[in-house]
């Protein structure tokens, strides 16, 4: 292989286009949106929030939504081991605590509904580790990142320009 042939083998891919800017032509169902996304923030913890967004990304494969969310943990002091760590968590549950655990686990049952339901040892563990509020606001939050993922996977949302505030 010479030079030029190693050079373009090595160049990235155009990024593609965003199918269409749903945020723009549907404004009442985007501020909706926003509007339920600042009340699922609320009295979840960042880290325990930014591990529950970044894992409902990865299992709806949205690029878009992995970008952001991981540069907001990062940005929020997040390890770069644990959101690695992420997608294999069950192999590596010592980076994380039981509470986190059973969010991620209810997060990865709540988002793959493929059996009809949430199956109940699931929910129990999730119980077990956060009240009853607590474990209403995380269902609210895991459903809302899964409304915004699927937003962004069906509009093509481009990742890879997200700057998390500061």
């Amino acid at each position: 292989m010479n030079t030029n042939e190693a050079r373009e083998s090595n160049q990235r891919l155009p990024e593609h286009a965003p199918r269409l800017d749903w945020a723009k032509l549907a404004p009442e169902a985007f501020k909706a949106m926003i509007r339920l996304d600042t009340a699922a923030r609320q009295g979840i913890e960042t880290a325990l929030l930014n591990l529950v967004k970044i894992r409902a990304s990865q299992i709806n494969h949205c690029a878009f939504c992995l970008d952001m969310h991981s540069k907001d943990a990062l940005a929020a002091g997040e390890s770069p081991e644990r959101i690695i760590q992420l997608d294999a968590w069950r192999e590596s549950r010592h980076f994380y605590t039981a509470r986190e655990i059973a969010a991620i686990e209810l997060t990865e049952a709540v988002t793959q509904l493929t059996d009809g339901f949430v199956p109940d040892e699931v929910y129990e563990r999730a119980a077990k580790e956060f009240d009853e509020t607590e474990l209403a606001r995380l269902l609210v939050a895991i459903t809302t990142i899964n409304a915004w993922n699927r937003f962004g996977v069906s509009t093509r949302l481009v990742p890879g320009h997200y700057t998390p505030a500061t």
